[in-house]
């Protein structure tokens, strides 16, 4: 029978189990408890600013996101072209307009240019997408900003312990959020966080996220009876302390999880740098990778669809890289990104996640070396 070689798979066994099994013994399950708040403290520390929220999903993150910062309709807020539509989407939640920008061609996070071409009077805000787990170019990016007088929020989805010239995700925006998916680096299956250093922001983000009314965690150490009011219309946005406590066992294990994939990479690196089919994905000088998903660009003349089909019957899983947002429907985009545009038709995301072998990586090389080669030369 072939191996099955996934494309990603969570790191998690007795840590997580002790850690859920310790939550279930406190009686607080539910979301926004004691559990939550440690983790939200730890998690602060990681991401290198003051105040953190764990939410039910990056995607309610970006939300809060849009809130918080006054998103309202009729505003516009520029995007980076390429990434996952809940970016997108959380724009449109808030009843603004996204307004996609192309990335650049080697790391395809926003190119600061198409940035700045992009803003018009009804801008409001930047929206940077460290894409695959590498940060966008924040220092040029806040440049642009401070000149428009705009906001800048980092969807760091895919970047728990990437850093930017020394700093990590989390700290390089007005608002920063990220995915604890089961693809992500570190996960609870699902989950999200929301940080900034603005301490009024933080505040806002906590009541929204739990209906517009202080939480129960808060009311709990009261002498009296609380009653909570509901004057601003809220959200059920919280992570379950079951999920926080998952969080921070994954918290133990980043500095572990981020060196496995740092390596894997490099294996790739080695194994394929001199295949002229493929492109290998590239790191720029100044940041630290986290690798949330290993990049291939393929040759203009190779079929994608083609080398999928036959990856995977050699049971290397594989899938596109991301969206090219702006070519969905939904959005109505005139505004064209050729480069994000390219980058769609022709990635193609093979295996990548810390429980890959030395002996897996080296198969799934070959396979990509066997099955690329194979289709160019049917072509």
């Amino acid at each position: 029978m072939t191996e099955v070689i996934a494309l990603g798979q969570p790191t998690v066994g007795d840590a997580e189990l002790a850690a859920i099994a310790e939550v279930l013994r406190s009686g607080w399950l539910a979301g926004a408890g004691p559990t939550c708040a440690r983790f939200e403290k730890r998690f602060a520390e990681t991401a290198g600013v003051s105040h953190a929220l764990a939410t039910s999903n990056c995607g309610s993150a970006l939300h809060l996101a849009m809130l918080t910062l006054g998103v309202k309709p009729g505003d516009e807020l520029i995007v980076g072209d390429y990434t996952f539509p809940a970016t997108g989407h959380a724009v449109m939640y808030a009843g603004a307009t996204p307004v996609f920008a192309d990335v650049r061609p080697d790391i395809w996070t926003v190119d600061p240019a198409a940035v700045e071409a992009a803003i018009t009077p009804r801008t409001v805000g930047i929206v940077a997408v460290d894409v695959a787990g590498q940060c966008a170019d924040y220092d040029d990016l806040r440049a642009i900003a401070d000149r428009h007088g705009l906001f800048i929020i980092e969807d760091a989805a895919c970047s728990a312990g990437a850093t930017y010239r020394g700093r990590p995700a989390g700290s390089l925006a007005d608002v920063a959020t990220f995915s604890f998916h089961g693809r992500k680096g570190i996960t609870a299956g699902e989950g999200g966080a929301y940080v900034t250093d603005r301490a009024d922001l933080a505040a806002h983000a906590r009541k929204l996220h739990t209906y517009g009314i202080e939480g129960a965690l808060t009311r709990e150490a009261s002498r009296e009876l609380p009653i909570p009011s509901f004057d601003e219309l809220g959200y059920n946005y919280r992570m379950s302390d079951v999920a926080a406590g998952m969080m921070l066992a994954q918290l133990d294990r980043l500095p572990d999880l981020l060196a496995a994939r740092r390596h894997v990479a490099a294996r790739y690196a080695e194994l394929l740098k001199d295949f002229d089919l493929v492109t290998l994905p590239a790191t720029a000088s100044d940041r630290d990778h986290t690798w949330q998903a290993y990049i291939l660009t393929l040759d203009p003349s190779v079929n994608r669809g083609e080398v999928a089909l036959r990856l995977r019957e050699r049971g290397v899983q594989c899938n596109f890289g991301t969206y090219a947002s702006h070519v969905q429907p939904l959005y109505n985009s005139t505004r064209p990104c050729p480069v994000s545009t390219d980058v769609f038709a022709r990635h193609l995301a093979i295996p990548m996640h810390a429980n890959l072998t030395d002996a897996q990586v080296e198969t799934v090389a070959t396979a990509v070396r066997d099955v690329v080669s194979a289709v160019a030369a049917n072509r």
